[in-house]
Parts: structure tokens; C-alpha cells; sequence
């Protein structure tokens, strides 16, 4: 049996275990409201076990891609143009998103999905 927080080899990528310290100290470091009622995974959940209403999101989004909640307006609008979900968003892509909409405000504009398009572009990788 695995330790919490280790890797196990289960198929044919290796299945990352959760850490409820880590879990505790995401939600109460970033001040999730208690109305979002998050939840830490059982321990035989996967990504798609998430109950209907309910959304997965992964601590590298918090912890390296400075994503924050509640989500921005900007945020929905760069999900909504690509049509993807959150859970797609790779952390590299979070900071870029964010990094952005920073620079925007910082400098009185609004960020807005035409604007990062002058500077980004989405490359698929599948």
C-alpha cells in the first residue's frame, strides 16, 4: 500500500495521490468561501468522478499558474472564446492568461479576449 502523497503505478501513467494537508492548506490559504463547499477527493477518485455542479481543479493552478477564486469576468471570456473548461488550462497557460489580464489593469486598460490575441495565439497539443 502507498503512502499518501506518493506516486503509484497504476496503468500506463503513474496516479498522483492527493495530500489533505496540502488540500487544507490551498483552501484555507486562498480563502475559499465555505458556500463553494470544496472537497477533498476519496481516495479512489479520478478527475471525471466529480459530482454534477461540481468542477475539479488541480493545486498547480493555484499553487504555479496564480489562478485565484472567484474566477475573473476576463478568465470566462478567454475559456468561452477557445470553448475549452478550466480543467484544461495547463498551468504555463494560466500564467500567461493571468499575467496578462496584471499587465492590463496595471496600466488602466481592460484586458479583453481581442487584446490578448494581439500577443497570444492557441497552439493545440494533443
Amino acid at each position: 500500500m502507498a503512502e499518501e502523497g506518493s506516486q503509484v503505478e497504476e496503468g500506463p501513467l503513474p496516479v498522483l495521490k492527493w495530500d489533505q494537508g496540502l488540500f487544507e492548506q490551498i483552501t484555507r490559504g486562498f480563502r475559499f468561501s465555505p458556500e463553494w463547499d470544496a472537497q477533498y477527493p476519496r481516495q479512489s477518485q479520478i478527475v471525471a468522478d466529480a459530482p454534477p455542479g461540481c468542477i475539479t481543479l488541480f493545486e498547480d493552478f493555484f499553487l504555479q499558474g496564480n489562478f485565484r477564486l472567484p474566477g475573473t469576468e476576463f478568465m470566462a471570456h478567454i475559456l468561452h472564446y477557445y470553448g475549452f473548461h478550466i480543467s484544461q488550462m495547463s498551468p504555463p497557460g494560466m500564467v500567461r492568461v493571468r499575467h496578462f489580464e496584471f499587465l492590463c489593469r496595471s496600466h488602466g486598460l481592460e484586458p479583453t479576449v481581442e487584446r490578448f490575441r494581439v500577443f497570444y495565439q492557441l497552439i493545440w497539443n494533443i
